[in-house]
C-alpha cells in the first residue's frame, strides 16, 4: 500500500470544485479545502507506486482549475510502528 498527501494551488474561486472533483477519483482517501499555501489537500491510498503516478496524480492534475500539485510520498506510517 502507498500513501501520499498531494498539496494543491488553484486558481482563484476554483478551490471548493476542485476538492470535490478530486474526491470522486479512484485511489483518493480525502480532499479538503484549505487555506495557507495550498487551497486543497489530498490524501491518496493506492496498491502501488505505478498507481500514483501513471493513475492518480494525472487524474488530478487534469481537474479544471488546477495550476500546480505536489506530492508527498507518506514514508513511515506511525500505526504500523
Amino acid at each position: 500500500m502507498v500513501q501520499a498527501y498531494i498539496l494543491i494551488q488553484t486558481e482563484v474561486g476554483r478551490a471548493a470544485q476542485a476538492a470535490a472533483a478530486i474526491a470522486e477519483i479512484a485511489g483518493v482517501a480525502s480532499s479538503e479545502e484549505v487555506s495557507g499555501p495550498y487551497d486543497v489537500i489530498v490524501r491518496v491510498s493506492v496498491d502501488d507506486a505505478h498507481d500514483l503516478t501513471a493513475t492518480v496524480v494525472p487524474s488530478i492534475q487534469g481537474v479544471v482549475g488546477i495550476t500546480r500539485t505536489l506530492t508527498c510520498p507518506v514514508v513511515t506510517d506511525v500505526r504500523a510502528v
